[in-house]
């Protein structure tokens, strides 16, 4: 009897150890050419037994490199795709650069600074009016999601003041209470909640009692 702290580690845990047997099998095979005919026949197993390769652009080569990377690059074979180099498995992925924007007012996010940003840039008008009230109102919504306990209209209009780098000023927008925010913003969970629990409830069909 095997067992697995016995067994040798499976290079790619996704095939099963079944098709690294299979693999070592074809290397003991004097025969290139039915080395090969087994190769191909390996790979077509193993892209039944992980259906998500087929996600990807080229499957048919990414099987190929996994096939000779169970085989510990060892098997000597006429593939379709070149083996794949060692070296390029050892080397680091290069390391993610971060980005250097810095958020003044994190609970804000950095898009509606760009929409504020654009919303300067408008014309005077009534759509630079509707956007600019919008905006105003929807950072007032932010900051309540954040801290619902401290809001008031002037810090609002302070943020918005900065953030719009000194362009909107209070006079060009008209903020909600906050009494109507929170409504709304409830009446809209509610609305939500019913339509899950009636579709739910629609979906549901009742057993039929069989005597």
């Amino acid at each position: 009897m095997e067992y697995n702290t016995t067994r040798k580690k499976l290079l790619i845990p996704e095939y099963g150890r079944n098709v690294q047997k299979m693999i070592k099998w074809a290397m003991e095979e004097n025969d290139k050419d039915e080395r090969s005919k087994i190769a191909h026949l390996i790979v077509d197993i193993m892209a039944r037994l992980n259906p998500n390769v087929y996600d990807t652009g080229d499957y048919r080569h990414k099987l190929w490199d996994h096939l000779f990377l169970i085989s510990e690059f060892k098997l000597d074979v006429d593939s379709p795709y070149p083996m794949p180099e060692t070296k390029l498995l050892k080397e680091r992925p290069e390391r993610l650069k971060y980005s250097e924007n810095s958020i003044r007012f994190k609970h804000y996010g950095n898009n509606i600074v760009r929409m504020l940003e654009k919303a300067t840039e408008f014309e005077d008008g009534p759509e630079k009016v509707a956007l600019i009230n919008y905006l105003a109102n929807h950072l007032k919504k932010s900051y309540l999601l954040w801290n619902r306990n401290s809001v008031n209209d002037e810090l609002i209009k302070d943020h918005i003041f900065l953030l719009s780098k000194d362009q909107i000023k209070s006079d060009q927008y008209e903020l909600s209470s906050t009494s109507d925010i929170l409504a709304k913003t409830r009446k809209r969970r509610m609305s939500t909640t019913n339509t899950k629990n009636y579709t739910s409830n629609t979906n549901y069909k009742p057993r039929r009692r069989t005597i």
